[in-house]
């Protein structure tokens, strides 16, 4: 016969409540954080501890599909995958704030999934470090606010996105410096996908924005691949990368570089160009100071920022990626807004207006912390997937940047104040 269970008592249900409590709260005091912003941290944290499964240690991208990025419109999408995209961005707000086991947990899924689709990665992965299903339209099911259609799966599993061995080989590095090992198959892999980069950077890709039409020679994808290299070479110098292909790794990074400068540099704009020899901007140039591809206040950087500004900034502090047809009645990119509140904090502005930046961006989360992928620049109201990972992730590392920023100033008076003079090697 079936078992019939008792309802729970009250005493019991305040028991297990309780409890719940106890645990995310000693969870969420493991936070390594006190800088602005500290409630959003911890819940941006506390998001990401809710978005990792279990299981595997992936970290879903959001746990929705279909949620219009639009209003009504077309742009619904499934995110509830795992991006290679999200990896050192990812790895770094984890490891920034302490919570080394769940970054480790996410690095293992990372590296497992990626060894099986050797040599070449994927977009994204499931839970389980599978390739999605195909991409499929429910025109029998309309979305929020009656956004047709609704889908299940994600067509940009099938694309070509270059810039996915950086951020993963970027996302090794933090575990490298964070005081882990790469054993003989990760290392041996890692090369592997250094020679990749080196033979395949200059073919046109998807980008960092999975761009539906025809591939282009993106600049973010081109610095990526550049990371990938520079940060292969790291660990070749420090051991790590014993049988690494030094003088090939070091021919493509250089050339890559002056192909950047070149190409990727627009003199009549005075900045930086979405793609090589392009006539526009994009809200992911704001991350090569990030990768440490330049300084944020180097003279091409600071005009950089500029034409992103002019062009991409709706209101102030919220930005879109780029600006075109498919971005058309788009909102601001969470993310991307995150991102120019790092560059200034990094040394790209003043901290004054970085700090001003990131409080007004603040307050467009919801009245529980969340945000979605995009903000509507009219009414602040939250668009496409939601809890978006990638937004808290910015917004993460948005604060430690700007906390150490603070620091930094703190140190500097106090060594001026005691006319301690600067040590040099």
């Amino acid at each position: 016969a079936p078992a019939v269970l008792p309802p729970p008592t009250v005493a019991r249900c305040t028991s297990v409540l309780e409890a719940t409590l106890r645990l995310w709260r000693e969870w969420a005091s493991r936070t390594r954080y006190d800088g602005p912003g500290r409630a959003m941290v911890v819940r941006s944290a506390l998001l990401l501890k809710l978005l990792q499964y279990a299981p595997s240690g992936a970290i879903v991208a959001a746990p929705t599909t279909s949620l219009p990025e639009r209003p009504g419109g077309d742009l619904n999408w499934d995110y509830r995958f795992c991006w290679l995209r999200d990896a050192a961005l990812t790895a770094r707000a984890l490891f920034g704030l302490g919570h080394g086991e769940e970054a480790k947990n996410f690095m293992s899924w990372l590296l497992n999934a990626t060894s099986l689709s050797l040599p070449e990665l994927h977009v994204l992965y499931d839970l389980y470090g599978r390739r999605p299903r195909p991409e499929t339209e429910l025109p029998h099911l309309a979305g929020h606010g009656g956004a047709r259609p609704v889908r299940i799966g994600n067509a940009a599993a099938g694309q070509v996105q270059l810039d996915t061995y950086g951020e993963l080989i970027e996302a090794a590095v933090y575990v490298v410096r964070s005081g882990g090992t790469i054993d003989r198959a990760t290392a041996s892999m890692l090369s592997d996908f250094g020679h990749e980069v080196a033979i395949s950077f200059d073919e046109p890709d998807e980008g960092i924005w999975e761009i539906r039409d025809v591939p282009r020679r993106f600049t973010h994808s081109r610095v990526l691949c550049w990371t990938a290299l520079d940060r292969l070479l790291e660990l070749y110098r420090k051991g790590h990368l014993p049988r690494a292909n030094a003088a090939e790794f070091t021919a493509a990074r250089d050339r890559i570089r002056q192909e950047v400068e070149t190409l990727g540099w627009s003199e009549q704009l005075q900045s930086y160009t979405r793609t090589l020899a392009g006539g526009d901007v994009d809200a992911s140039l704001l991350l090569l100071p990030w990768y440490g591809y330049c300084p944020a206040d180097a003279p091409r950087m600071r005009s950089t920022w500029q034409r992103i500004r002019e062009r991409l900034e709706i209101r102030p502090g919220l930005l879109r990626r780029y600006y075109g047809s498919l971005t058309a009645g788009e909102g601001a990119f969470g993310i991307c807004s995150f991102w120019a509140v790092e560059y200034l904090a990094l040394g790209g502005g003043s901290i004054a207006e970085a700090q001003d930046q990131f409080a007004a961006l603040l307050e467009y989360a919801n009245d529980v912390g969340l945000y979605g992928e995009e903000i509507d620049p009219e009414t602040g109201a939250a668009l496409g997937n939601f809890p978006q990972a990638y937004t808290h992730v910015g917004l993460i590392n948005a604060a430690i940047s700007l906390r150490d920023r603070l620091e930094r100033g703190k140190h500097d008076a106090e060594r001026a104040r005691l006319h301690v003079p600067e040590a040099h090697p």
